[in-house]
């Protein structure tokens, strides 16, 4: 290996006017799998079948909300938070021409951070409504959120973005679609490195609710799934280029 040029387009799939991209793509196999495994987890536990849909719309609108909220007020608040027009597109999914028309655009920009604090809070809000036990919902989200981490950080590496720092090793990318800048010499995909922990961190758990299905509801895999993710993102941090100037 001699490098690796990353240069792929951000459209997974075109029907006339309407593109759908990875970044979307991923986010969307992300929480699919995410449903199908905890509907599992429920259906194991006996859990009553109708307060499962509840869930689910809980933690999709959560994570939403907080992803889109923690990118535009983490990363970009000099762009939200100075005009009206820019205000307006953190909530609705378009972008505002100064002439007063505008076009749909998707939301673009999610900050998986932001997510995480969003799902906590709809967590809490399903708990309040349903009681079922908060550390059986907790357990169980935790098992699963492995894999939706594991397809984001992949949207993130198709979109070119949180990439590492520069680097020699055999498997360096060149970010082209970062700029010629950044994309002018090998850097560390932070990304896959990331998109592959998180990979095997849900294979560690799903085996351990296999053999230890009794500790759900004690914390027990909310515990396992935050020390090894936020012990990974520690020393991953080390090989990432700084993302905001702030």
């Amino acid at each position: 290996m001699n490098f690796i040029t990353w240069d792929p387009s951000d459209t997974a799939l075109r029907l006339g006017h309407f593109a759908l991209h990875w970044y979307s793509l991923c986010w969307l196999i992300g929480l699919v799998l995410a449903y199908l495994i905890v509907h599992k987890l429920f259906r194991e536990q006996k859990i009553k079948e109708e307060l499962f849909e509840p869930l689910f719309i809980y933690c999709f609108v959560g994570i939403l909300v907080g992803a889109r909220l923690g990118h535009c007020l983490f990363y970009q608040p000099d762009v939200f938070l100075t005009s009206w027009k820019h205000f307006i597109e953190i909530f609705i999914p378009i972008e505002i021409f100064d002439d007063g028309g505008w076009k749909f655009t998707g939301y673009r920009g999610l900050a998986s951070h932001g997510g995480t604090l969003g799902l906590m809070l709809a967590l809490w809000l399903y708990y309040r409504r349903t009681r079922v036990p908060l550390w059986q919902v907790l357990d169980n989200i935790a098992i699963a959120t492995p894999v939706t981490a594991t397809f984001i950080r992949l949207g993130n590496l198709m979109n070119s973005e949180i990439v590492g720092k520069v680097t020699d090793l055999p498997w360096g990318f060149y970010f082209v679609q970062a700029g010629p800048v950044i994309g002018a010499e090998p850097r560390h995909p932070g990304q896959l490195y990331e998109a592959m922990a998180y990979f095997v961190f849900f294979f560690i758990g799903w085996y351990l609710y296999r053999r230890h299905a009794e500790r759900v509801g004690t914390g027990y895999f909310f515990g396992l799934c935050l020390t090894l993710i936020f012990t990974f993102r520690f020393f991953i941090e080390f090989t990432k280029d700084v993302q905001v100037g702030f």
